[in-house]
């Protein structure tokens, strides 16, 4: 991807000069320019740090249920705004949100840092960073399979069915999507790949529900036991 110069970039509008900056807020996300998501991350692992330490002064005052409570209305939330738009990012760029999901675990069960912290995430029954992501865009996905997606995203999904060329092939009744053919890695992390990919790795049995609650069930089941190895 071609980068744009960083000289003769302003803008003028109506008299105005328009300064391009390096990151912007758009609905609370920090787009930097180059999309890494890195400033919206940092950021978020920044404020939810901050409010664990907060936390962690009353947990011997409140508890271990309502510590769960609060870091589930306080933490988890954070880390699952908008987490759609970590798809297709490396390990390395979400490593500080599981951190923060890993110190969660911790202050709900006052483990120390040098405790194992799967046993903690198996038994709060909390998917990890990258499976909330993909449980995210299935969730997605299936709205728009039973068509309750606006039409600027769904017209940019096809169904493996309605393509001619797969016409009399078995993925024609597999209710899976097609994937578009896109020239860079970059392009990949878009909601037209990245959707799709997801939904078209689950079991058929999932992708057959019908029920959103019953749909949100299993999926959560199948990534739980993906995520830790219990399949």
């Amino acid at each position: 991807m071609k980068k744009l110069s960083n000289q003769n970039n302003n803008l003028s509008i109506c008299h105005e000069t328009i300064t391009p900056v390096n990151v912007v807020r758009n609905l609370g996300v920090l787009f930097d320019s180059e999309l890494t998501m890195k400033s919206h991350i940092n950021k978020t692992a920044a404020v939810c740090f901050y409010h664990l330490r907060r936390l962690k002064s009353l947990r011997h005052k409140i508890g271990q249920e309502l510590t769960t409570r609060l870091v589930l209305a306080i933490i988890i939330t954070r880390l699952d705004y908008c987490n759609s738009l970590f798809a297709g990012l490396p390990q390395s760029t979400l490593a500080p949100l599981q951190r923060v999901q890993n110190a969660a675990a911790r202050l709900v069960f006052n483990l120390t840092r040098y405790d194992h912290i799967t046993p903690a995430l198996i038994q709060l029954h909390w998917l990890p960073v990258y499976h909330r992501i993909t449980f995210k865009l299935c969730v997605f996905m299936f709205n728009l399979s039973h068509g309750h997606m606006p039409p600027y995203i769904a017209n940019n999904i096809v169904e493996a069915g309605r393509m001619s060329t797969r016409s009399g092939l078995r993925s024609s009744t597999s209710n899976t999507y097609s994937l578009p053919r896109l020239r860079t890695k970059f392009a990949e992390r878009c909601f037209a790949f990245s959707g799709p990919t997801a939904w078209n790795s689950l079991p058929s049995d999932i992708r057959d529900e019908s029920n959103f609650t019953t749909f949100k069930r299993l999926l959560k089941t199948h990534l739980f036991k993906k995520a830790f190895n219990l399949l």
